[in-house]
């Protein structure tokens, strides 16, 4: 049974001096609403699961500072990424939250490749990967026949396919406080100044930040303060969310995929961690129930609102039944998550003040379907982006003025596209062609199903979704997310174009390579750290031409040179690929190169020549190439080997020296 916060009390008060004694776990509800089969709870330790507002009272070593370096209003994922990044850079921060406790269960519960070959930097990837189902096929039917089965969400990544995890699961820290208003002083060592105030005490308290995150959702407090406009629509499609077992005889009921009626709107089914549950998303244009719409002449009039809070678990899953016919679903069991809203496409004009001082990351920024998983993953791409920009201005080691104006550059028009990519094919799920809202910005509009192919369902339907999963399969997994040209990602020169055949700006490419005679792995595994800057010098066989090059390079590691000018080891981290096997490496270095294989990490290319990671890099084998590697894991810039003034120039147009 559940237990009161004076029974927790209590019980830590007789159990004070028994240290082998666990405290008691309570019983959590986890759906708002339920079915017939009865009610859902979760099991928790308070101590564990309420944080800083743990039920046995605030820890005696939990005194936040009043001055810090960043204030993160909103503990969802992407503010919790953004601290986890923070903290490995050693930034100050807080974090604080209005809700009173880490979301039960529901909402995001998908992650792609790239969200975890980001999380791997931080040292998290492994816990998340392994927690849930892999999906890497997808079953699509409608009308009650099968549209396409097979595989899908492949790509070059360590972690090949959407992993399955809740938005619950990744969330870990957040405190019961909420911030009221928030005020720009330039002129003070810690410009932003938020008044907060603790809904559970009742205290209120002034912190004083360099930098605030607005990471508190789509009715973002932050966002409105700034005056930011959210452009984009509401649309008039409804979504009810169940996470429940089910009894069904699709046969691709375990299977990620869509089920589509062309009468009564779409499913889409998500396996879930324990290979038991699946989330069941039901859209229709209207209500979710098509009997409300014959009882409600006016609905369409009324410009399709409706009254989520009064829709029922049992009406969700009757037209459901409606879309899955001539296949039948019934609950299993209790559900674990219910949930209906109406979707939006909105993008905010802007992610951070004029100043640059405050900043928007996930939901604050962008609103848009489910259509995709983009919401989780897009909110890491955001925190990833932003927070080791951050890191590095708070830290005096980067110009405010060059580096952090880069992220709404970056960030926004990625955000665009999500709007693009997941409305077009929330319109082919759902089987509608949505009118667009006259407001909203061309950039934002989808593409319509009426300029999509033409001809008799299915042929026209299978022409569809070969252009767009042929267009958009890479970005659906988050490995295509080109950035345009910035101080970080510079235009390349077209001479540097033969150096390698990567573009600046693009995710880099993550080839397999050898570490040693007893381990291989991928090249990513070598690229760890919040703040790193990653150079990769491409060498071939340290023969030739290149064999010069590589000695020029290592020149450059002297005290007047990029490496110790801006901070040496705690800045950057060099990867030597070379073509060999890993006991010829010695007998190929010359004693000019021991200062570099002091600093250096060397990894072996010892696979097939057309398959290796000079061939994937498209490197010049005889004179060499390097990349910078961002710390997002995106392509800085690249040049020839021998090029080391290239450098100099790059970090120079953002880095500060180091002192001392």
């Amino acid at each position: 049974m559940a237990r009161s916060r004076s029974e927790i009390r209590r019980w830590e008060v007789e159990h004070d001096d028994d240290s082998s004694s666990l405290p008691p776990s309570k019983e959590v509800v986890t759906s708002s609403r339920h079915n017939a089969i009865g009610i859902n709870v979760l099991r928790t330790w308070p101590t564990l699961y309420d944080g800083t507002n743990t039920p046995h009272g605030i820890p005696s070593w939990w005194k936040p500072q009043q001055e810090i370096d960043v204030l993160i209003c909103g503990a969802g994922p992407s503010g919790l990424e953004v601290a986890i990044s923070l903290a490995r850079q050693g930034v100050t921060f807080r974090i604080i939250d209005k809700a009173d406790a880490p979301l039960v269960a529901g909402r995001a519960d998908g992650v792609q490749p790239r969200f975890l070959e980001t999380l791997a930097t931080w040292g998290l990837a492994q816990e998340v990967a392994e927690e849930g189902p892999l999906i890497e096929r997808t079953a699509i039917y409608k009308d009650g026949k099968k549209l396409l089965f097979g595989p899908s969400h492949q790509s070059d990544s360590r972690y090949r396919g959407l992993h399955i995890i809740t938005q619950g699961q990744i969330e870990r820290i957040y405190i019961r406080t909420t911030m009221s208003k928030f005020e720009i002083d330039e002129h003070s060592s810690h410009p932003v100044h938020a008044k907060l105030y603790n809904s559970r005490t009742g205290a209120r308290e002034l912190v004083k930040a360099k930098y605030l995150v607005g990471s508190d959702g789509a009715a973002s407090t932050v966002r409105k303060q700034l005056g930011i406009p959210f452009e984009g629509m509401s649309t008039d499609i409804y979504w009810g969310i169940m996470d429940c077992r089910y009894d069904s005889d699709y046969p691709h009921a375990f299977v990620f995929g869509s089920v589509i009626s062309s009468k009564h709107g779409g499913c889409v089914i998500i396996p879930r961690e324990d290979g038991l549950y699946t989330q069941l998303d039901v859209s229709k244009t209207g209500p979710l129930a098509s009997s409300r719409q014959a009882q409600d002449a006016s609905f369409a009039e009324s410009g399709g609102n409706v009254d989520v809070h009064s829709i029922t678990p049992q009406e969700v899953l009757e037209q459901a039944n409606k879309i899955f016919a001539p296949y039948t679903l019934k609950f299993a069991a209790p559900l674990s998550w219910f949930a209906v809203w109406k979707i939006s496409e909105r993008v905010a004009e802007s992610f951070c003040s004029p100043d640059n001082r405050v900043h928007l990351v996930g939901d604050a920024a962008h609103v848009h379907s489910v259509m995709g998983a983009f919401g989780l993953n897009a909110s890491i791409m955001d925190a990833a982006n932003l927070a080791w920009k951050l890191g590095l201005v708070t830290r005096n080691k980067a110009r405010h003025e060059a580096l952090l104006p880069t992220y709404t550059a970056e960030r926004r028009p990625h955000a665009v596209r999500i709007i693009k990519v997941s409305g077009r094919y929330l319109r082919f799920v759902c089987n509608v062609d949505i009118s667009v809202a006259a407001s909203m910005p061309d950039e934002l509009k989808p593409v319509s199903l009426e300029q999509e192919p033409t001809g008799e369902s299915p042929q026209r339907d299978l022409q569809l979704l070969a252009s767009f999963f042929q267009g958009n399969g890479p970005f659906l997994l988050g490995v295509d997310a080109p950035y345009k040209a910035s101080v970080i990602s510079p235009s390349l020169e077209k001479e540097k174009q033969v150096a390698l055949n990567v573009r600046n700006g693009v995710r880099a490419p993550n080839p397999r390579v050898c570490f040693s005679a007893a381990e291989t792995g991928y090249l990513y595994d070598k690229l760890t750290g919040a703040a790193t800057f990653h150079i990769v010098l491409f060498a071939s066989s340290l023969r030739g031409p290149v064999r010069q090059a590589i000695s020029q390079f290592t020149e450059s590691l002297s005290p007047l040179g990029f490496y110790q000018r801006f901070g040496g080891p705690s800045t950057f981290n060099i990867v030597v690929v070379v073509e060999c096997v890993p006991f010829e490496l010695d007998e190929l270095l010359s004693p000019g190169m021991e200062k570099l294989k002091k600093v250096a990490t060397f990894v072996f290319d010892d696979r097939a020549p057309d398959e290796n990671a000079h061939t994937m890099w498209g490197a010049d084998r005889e004179n060499g190439g390097l990349a910078v590697i961002r710390p997002d894991l995106w392509v800085g810039i690249t040049a020839p080997l021998a090029e080391v003034e290239t450098l100099d120039k790059y970090f120079e147009s953002f880095l500060l020296p180091s002192i001392g």
